[in-house]
C-alpha cells in the first residue's frame, strides 16, 4: 500500500482526525484574530472620518458619494467645456471646504455637491472682471472659498457682501431658529472667516443690510460686477427683485450664480428665474450643476 492511499484509509483517517480537528481549531482562532483586529481598524477609521466629515458639529454630512460626484464632474464640464479642469477644479473646492470649515466659524450653507459645484465652476467660466457681489452669506465662508478658488486662477478678486446679520439665518415662510454650529450668524464671524483668504478677505466690503433696501443698494452699485452669487430671499419675489438688480450692476459678460435653483425645498427660486427669462433680460441661461444655475449677462 503506497502512502496516498495509507493516508486515504479508514483506519487513518479516524487517526489523524484529532489532528485536523486541531489545526481547523487554531485556523479558526487566527482567522478569527484577524477579522477582529481588520473590525477594530475599519471602526478607527470610521470614526475619524465621521469626525471630520460627519454631520456633527456642522450639522450636514461632507462625505462624497461616487454617483453625485460623477454627475457634477459632468455638470461643471458641459459649462466649461473642459473635463480635466472640471475634473480639478470640483477636487479643489472640496479640499478647500473641508478646509475651510476645519478652521473658520460656522459652516458653508448647502450641500457639499452644490458648494462644490459653485466654487469649480465660476472660475472656469471667465469672468470679465475680479469684482465680485454676493447677496446674502450667512458667515462668508463661501465667499472665502471662491476667493481663493479665483486667486488659484491667477485673479485679483476684490469682494463686496451684503447680508442683514440678523443674528440667524433667514428666509421668508421659515421659523428663526439657531445654527446647527452653535455660532451666532454676526459680521464678526464673517470677518474672522474672511481672513483665511489673506489680504483680499481683510479688504472685504461689508454692507449691512437687505438687498431690496435703496440705501444698500445705492451703497454698493459703484461698481460693474464680474461675479454675482444671488443666494439671499428665496421667495419667488425676493429673487426676481434681486435678478432685476444684478440686470443693472452685472458687467457685460458677468457670470451670474443662482443659488438653490431646482431644490425642492425652494421652488420660489426656479419659479423667479423661469419668469425673469421670460422678459426682456440681458442674462443669458448656460446651465445647472447642483442646485446652481448660472447666467451670462450680455
Amino acid at each position: 500500500m503506497n502512502s496516498r492511499s495509507l493516508l486515504r484509509s479508514p483506519v487513518s483517517r479516524r487517526l489523524l482526525r484529532p489532528v485536523a480537528d486541531l489545526i481547523d481549531q487554531r485556523i479558526d482562532r487566527r482567522v478569527e484574530r484577524e477579522v477582529r483586529s481588520a473590525v477594530r481598524e475599519a471602526s478607527a477609521h470610521r470614526l475619524s472620518n465621521e469626525l471630520l466629515l460627519g454631520s456633527p458639529g456642522r450639522g450636514l454630512s461632507r462625505v462624497v458619494a461616487d454617483g453625485p460626484l460623477k454627475r457634477l464632474h459632468a455638470e461643471v464640464a458641459a459649462l466649461a467645456d473642459d473635463r480635466d479642469a472640471a475634473v480639478r477644479n470640483v477636487a479643489t473646492a472640496y479640499r478647500l471646504l473641508v478646509a475651510l470649515e476645519s478652521l473658520g466659524v460656522g459652516r458653508v450653507a448647502g450641500g457639499t455637491m452644490n458648494i462644490c459645484g459653485k466654487l469649480g465652476t465660476i472660475p472656469l467660466l471667465d469672468p470679465p472682471n475680479d469684482e465680485i457681489l454676493e447677496i446674502g452669506t450667512l458667515y462668508g465662508m463661501f465667499s472665502t472659498g471662491l476667493l481663493r478658488m479665483m486667486e488659484r486662477d491667477g485673479r485679483s478678486p476684490s469682494l463686496t457682501i451684503v447680508d442683514p446679520f440678523a443674528g440667524v439665518q433667514l428666509q421668508p415662510g421659515t421659523d428663526p431658529r439657531p445654527d446647527p454650529t452653535g455660532s451666532p450668524v454676526d459680521e464678526h464671524a464673517v470677518r474672522t472667516n474672511l481672513a483665511l483668504a489673506g489680504p483680499a478677505g481683510t479688504a472685504a466690503r461689508i454692507r449691512r443690510g437687505y438687498s431690496e433696501d435703496p440705501e444698500t443698494r445705492a451703497a454698493v452699485s459703484d461698481r460693474a460686477y464680474g461675479v454675482i452669487v444671488v443666494d439671499g430671499d428665496h421667495s419667488a419675489k425676493g429673487v426676481r427683485q434681486d435678478l432685476q438688480w444684478a440686470e443693472e450692476i452685472a458687467a457685460p459678460g458677468a457670470v451670474v450664480v443662482l443659488d438653490d435653483f431646482g431644490d425642492p425645498n425652494w421652488p420660489g427660486v426656479k419659479e423667479a428665474l423661469d419668469e425673469h427669462l421670460k422678459d426682456g433680460t440681458r442674462f443669458t441661461y448656460l446651465g445647472k450643476a447642483a442646485h446652481s444655475a448660472f447666467l451670462r449677462a450680455s
